[in-house]
């Protein structure tokens, strides 16, 4: 009866977590995408004037121009290329769930970030309930990790093997399928998707997994790429697991 209540238990946390996490995107997206679409609209007129008027700018005129552009792309706008990146935002669902992701994993990379009142209002209160929610998911996912780490222990035990070696086997165990899983596989995968150097794979996805989150690298950012639709997506769920498999190897 307590196995049953405790997977319960699990579903409704795993379940909660994501409802949070989804809700939040869609807010966020609703909060934030009115802005950003002006913000981009602004940005290509600024753009348009610029190359009308260059030839006769005065240093002024040119310094301020230096300025706005600066500021469009620290805000994620960059007027680069045609009139079709007003039509991407960096509000749409995938993106905004990632953001969701990254605030209550406290990563927070910067270069997504809410820039109206009530986006960044709703983040002060979306964090101080998501952070908490968020290390009890990663401590249950954990939990059911070392459940697995246990068996194989049992398992070892009743070969005959000695406990001070069975836990150095499992640790070891456990520290190189995650490396793999975790660190190796998935900077292949990022050289491949974001034609980055494998260095900067796997350096991406330390940044990441140990939350520092400088945001030099981040995913699915680079004007002119193609990425498949999910791919933010895909790399949030890994984000949630890596930083599970990290809060294992603590327990462990």
């Amino acid at each position: 009866k307590a196995m049953c209540s405790g997977k319960l238990q699990t579903g409704l946390l795993v379940a909660g977590y994501f409802i949070y996490l989804l809700v939040g995107a869609a807010v966020f997206q609703v909060l934030e995408r009115t802005a950003e679409k002006q913000e981009k609209m602004a940005a290509a007129q600024m753009k348009e004037t610029f190359l009308q008027n260059f030839s006769r700018l005065t240093v002024a005129e040119m310094e301020q121009f230096m300025k706005n552009l600066t500021e469009a792309i620290q805000n994620g706008v960059y007027p680069v290329g045609n009139e079709s990146q007003i039509e991407d935002s960096n509000w749409d669902f995938s993106n905004s769930f990632f953001f969701a992701g990254t605030v209550v994993s406290t990563i927070g990379y910067g270069t997504l970030h809410p820039k109206t009142a009530g986006g960044q209002i709703f983040c002060v209160f979306f964090a101080l309930f998501g952070i908490p929610l968020n290390i009890v998911f990663l401590h249950r996912v954990g939990k059911m990790l070392s459940l697995l780490c246990k068996k194989l222990g049992k398992f070892l035990y009743e070969k005959g093997m000695r406990k001070k070696k069975i836990k150095f086997l499992t640790l070891l165990f456990f520290l190189a399928t995650g490396i793999l899983v975790f660190l190796c596989l998935p900077s292949l995968f990022f050289q491949i998707t974001e034609g980055w150097s494998y260095s900067e794979g796997i350096y991406f996805a330390f940044i990441t997994l140990s939350t520092i989150g400088f945001g030099d690298y981040v995913v699915g950012k680079q004007p002119g790429r193609n990425y498949f639709s999910y791919y933010r997506t895909l790399v949030a769920i890994w984000i949630l697991f890596g930083l599970a498999w990290i809060a294992l190897l603590f327990n462990l």
